[in-house]
């Protein structure tokens, strides 16, 4: 799969994790971010301020964007690793304390290897 380059103005962040771009909601590869409205009864979730994750997201999403796709989540949503001003966001959001690493959901270990 290619990146493609988009301009900010596409870009709407869903939460600490998600992204949506021209109507494709786009789940950032390797990483979970705690929830905004909370964790569902019964759910496993990243502990955190989820309005506190999303503007941290929000923040790197001026200038031009570049997505790589790399496959689909069992929910639909594209999983990608997204880059804004030559960063990686999902390694950014990490770094700031703002979602966690989950090996598991690292596509052959790409983030990983980008986030060093």
């Amino acid at each position: 799969m290619f990146p493609i380059l988009l301009l900010a103005a596409a870009v709407t962040v869903v939460d600490g994790d998600t992204l949506r771009i021209d109507g494709e909601r786009i789940r950032l590869l390797g990483i979970d971010a705690p929830e905004i409205h909370g964790c569902r009864q019964g759910r496993v979730c990243v502990p955190g301020d989820g309005q506190a994750s999303k503007r941290s997201l929000e923040a790197m999403m001026g200038g031009r964007i570049s997505v790589q796709r790399v496959g689909q989540d069992r929910y639909g949503r594209t999983l990608a690793q997204v880059y804004a001003g030559g960063r990686n966001v999902a390694c950014e959001q990490i770094r700031r304390g703002q979602a966690v690493y989950v090996g598991k959901w690292d596509n052959g270990g790409r983030l990983a290897a980008d986030c060093r």
